[in-house]
């Protein structure tokens, strides 16, 4: 390797989780990535499991190429996307261009943008035509179960101030990527808003929309256990669809109406029609979720009906410095929310605990 400045203990293999097959995740040794000029080499702290990685392990269509869409993980390839690292070694430029020295504790955004294409050429990275994201595409972009990671040279990283909770950094993605569907509905002081799917991301969301000071917070989930955490974390009320009709105590609750804002991010199809049922007419539809197989609605409630603003939210662009923040001064709690911290050994266990989802709401490997 070569590096422009490096800490100089730098093994030459390491520990990592590699991705094959759907089904066929391995804890294997590999080489620890050679770094050029304007790259940064990271000890990875600590790698959320994200619901995405579940998916991508069980196969779903949309991932790995089905129903007309394209295979998009291209194996053999580290898994992980929400992590954090400390600095151990940069390449010629990358200190000056991050603001990065050794040692410094880093995020880097999820997508690895291409700096070409006509979308970042117009400052839409975020939706970059190459759209290499971490974890999913070998080489150009490995993922964060392993031990050290490469953050390629047109990664967008940003360093952790001084002071800032180490053990929150896995949150920094999963809130970044709320604080944007939440930019997306435009909440207003008036507004009536529903959050569905309280997982990680509905969390953040929750917490982001309560911010915005609306007229009433709604957050709906079939699980108690994260209805009663979103009471603690600013939700006026919950639901669970399970016990009760939702969508009649949501009517009921604004004359018959609707809400204003209905955020769709559960990741099942009965949240899309459970919503278009539940929002008012001119309302502001938010999807955020990712589903394994496509899911079919009922467009003309969209149009002819009631004439609705739906808009689509992905990932998180120019939030992260918004998360860091909020993390940092305590705005969004995320001790509750990051509930398993386990080995990177343990990854087979973590996959299990995200996926069943009971007793955990989000699971971090920490290699």
């Amino acid at each position: 390797m070569t590096f422009v400045e490096s800490l100089g203990n730098i093994p030459k293999k390491m520990k990592a989780v590699v991705d094959y097959a759907p089904g066929d995740f391995r804890l294997e040794e590999i080489d620890i990535p050679e770094i050029g000029a304007g790259e940064v080499l990271i000890k990875v702290g600590g790698c959320g499991i994200c619901a995405g990685d579940v998916k991508t392990f069980h196969g779903a269509a949309r991932i790995w190429g089905g129903n007309g869409q394209p295979a998009y993980v291209k194996p053999p390839v580290v898994p992980g996307h929400e992590f954090y690292g400390q600095v151990v070694a940069l390449g010629e430029g990358a200190g000056t261009k991050y603001g990065l020295k050794l040692c410094d504790w880093a995020v880097s955004e999820q997508i690895v943008p291409c700096g070409k294409c006509r979308f970042c050429l117009r400052g839409e990275y975020w939706m970059c035509e190459v759209h290499n994201i971490y974890g999913y595409q070998r080489h150009d972009a490995d993922g964060g179960f392993a031990e050290y990671m490469r953050l390629p040279v047109t990664a967008l990283n940003h360093k952790l101030p001084e002071g800032f909770p180490l053990p929150l950094a896995a949150y920094v993605e999963p809130l970044a990527c709320g604080i944007h569907a939440v930019e997306r509905a435009d909440v207003q002081l008036d507004d009536v808003v529903v959050i569905a799917g309280i997982g990680p991301l509905g969390f953040g969301m929750l917490q982001t929309a309560r911010l915005k000071n609306p007229k009433l917070l709604i957050a709906i989930d079939v699980k108690e256990k994260r209805l009663n955490l979103a009471k603690k974390l600013g939700a006026d009320l919950v639901m669970n669809p399970l016990k009760e009709d939702v969508v009649a105590q949501v009517k009921e609750l604004t004359g018959g109406y609707g809400c204003d804002v209905y955020i769709q991010a559960s990741g099942h199809p009965k949240g899309i029609t459970q919503g278009l049922s539940m929002i008012r007419r001119l309302g502001r539809y938010v999807e955020f979720s990712v589903y394994n197989e496509p899911a079919l609605v009922d467009w003309s409630i969209i149009g002819d009906v009631k004439e609705l603003d739906v808009r689509g939210a992905h990932l998180s662009p120019h939030t992260y410095p918004t998360a860091i923040r909020f993390l940092m001064e305590g705005k969004v709690k995320a001790d509750e929310i990051l509930t398993h911290k386990l080995p990177l050994v343990e990854f087979e266990k973590g996959m299990a605990l995200a996926e069943k989802g009971e007793e955990a709401i989000k699971v971090v490997l920490n290699p």
